[in-house]
């Protein structure tokens, strides 16, 4: 039988039949995450239902899911079948931090779309690759009810659209809820989003990375904008089945930007969607000195670092009238504080504006509104974009040839301090980063695509 995209077979006939034993007295129950070393079977099931409520099966990826005494996992680990288990823990955002627009002029692009050379001021685009006919799955919050303001409805895949809610502490499966993907309210996926196909600004189209790629939106996220592994872990499989599938002829990205702690099931499932084709962008995200965190800090994971512009604040300078010249200059750039470096054994692909990046977000539903966002989140959709461009030229396009072009073609950033206007006419502050932090460079999308085959 096939529910939910995923290929449950006669376990799921299994699961809901299973005892679940009782919690020692003071053991709280949670979920627990489980890889196995070998496919799924009844057996197995019936023996993992001596340690608690078998909760979901995602036998692609040789994935059990628990509900049980916390107390069980060392007994889990243990067992001959199991390869790795984990808490299912909670997943965060990256932060983020915005600054609200209260005048908009009209315009065709800003200065992060000069910055990766998508387009130039006061030409528009000018690279010749839209995007069009790849899709890209934007793993988030889903989208606002009034995203139709925003966005053109032909470029979000509506019938793909998709919202997974349950698993952690809760005790209940993971489920998918109809229609809540586009019932978000806290804006962040709608701004994400935006960087990848542009938005609406008051009747001016504002140019995005690929305008002519098409969204899946795929709320992973609750509105408190947070979620479990699990709840990841099942998104992650749903779009490695649809580009299995129905979207076997399409070129398909993936877009992350959030945090997790690392979780072999969510790395099976990355690894799962990999072998499909699908081609994986995470947030390297906010920690700073911290390093990365995953799922960006896989090394099969294509990473999102954070630059601001430093002429983005000058004093007479407006948003609209900001012209980042020809050819870009690598000291006008500089790393953002809070954009996560590579700590040893981890590595970092390349850094994208993530600095004031302008895009929808409401506080209030219905009332139209834009932000200058910060955080690798807003990173990740302009190098997830920027894949899609490639992918769009050469649709055979594997992950291990995106990321390398990507770095190969990055320019290079060097160590060192910058002095910034942070935000209108704020006092300057110095900021200053190591080489651990600038990764192979700025992301350059004209290059990247002229490397493409």
């Amino acid at each position: 039988m096939k529910r939910s995209g995923r290929l449950l077979l006669i376990l799921a006939l299994t699961v809901g039949s299973l005892p679940a034993i009782a919690a020692a007295s003071g053991s709280s129950k949670v979920g627990i995450n489980i890889l196995l070393n070998q496919p799924v079977s009844t057996t197995i099931l019936q023996n993992l239902a001596a340690h608690g409520q078998v909760r979901d099966v995602l036998p692609q990826i040789n994935t059990v899911m628990l509900y049980a005494p916390a107390s069980n996992l060392g007994a889990i680990k243990a067992l001959a079948y199991v390869a790795a288990a984990a808490l299912d823990t909670e997943v965060t955002p990256a932060p983020i931090d915005g600054v609200e627009e209260v005048d908009f002029v009209s315009g065709l692009n800003t200065w992060n779309m000069d910055a990766i050379n998508v387009s130039n001021h006061g030409v528009g685009r000018t690279i010749g690759y839209t995007g069009a006919g790849v899709y890209v799955a934007v793993l988030d919050t889903g989208l606002l009810s009034d995203w139709r303001r925003y966005f053109p409805e032909q470029r979000i895949a509506q019938e793909y659209a998709k919202a997974f809610g349950g698993g952690g502490n809760s005790g209940n499966n993971i489920s998918e809820q109809p229609h809540k993907w586009e019932r978000d309210t806290f804006s962040h996926g709608t701004h994400v989003t935006s960087t990848i196909i542009g938005y609406d600004l008051l009747g001016t189209s504002m140019q995005g990375v690929a305008p002519q790629a098409t969204i899946i939106p795929v709320k992973v996220l609750g509105q408190d904008f947070r979620s479990f592994g699990s709840i990841i872990t099942y998104g992650i499989v749903y779009i490695a089945d649809l580009k299995a599938g129905p979207l076997a002829d399409h070129p398909v990205v993936i877009n992350m930007s959030f945090r997790a702690p690392p979780d072999p099931v969510m790395e099976a499932a990355i690894n799962y969607a990999i072998s499909k084709g699908v081609i994986v962008v995470a947030a390297a995200h906010n920690e700073g000195a911290a390093g990365m965190t995953y799922p960006a800090a896989y090394p099969q994971v294509i990473s999102a670092g954070a630059v601001g512009w430093e002429q983005q604040w000058t004093v007479d300078q407006w948003w609209d009238s900001l012209d980042v010249e020809e050819p870009t200059d690598p000291n006008e750039f500089y790393i953002a504080p809070f954009s996560a470096p590579e700590l040893p054994g981890q590595d970092l692909d390349v850094v994208a504006p993530g600095v004031d990046v302008l895009g929808p977000y409401q506080y209030n539903q219905g009332h139209r509104n834009w932000l200058f966002l910060n955080g690798t989140s807003m990173a990740s959709p302009h190098v997830a974009g920027a894949v899609a461009l490639m992918a769009e030229k050469y649709p055979a396009l594997s992950p291990a040839q995106a990321e390398s072009i990507l770095e190969n073609t990055a320019l290079p950033l060097s160590p060192g301090c910058s002095t910034v206007i942070p935000t209108f006419f704020a006092n300057p502050v110095e900021y200053c980063w190591g080489a651990n932090a600038t990764s192979h460079g700025l992301l350059q999308v004209d290059r990247a695509v002229a490397a493409t085959p």
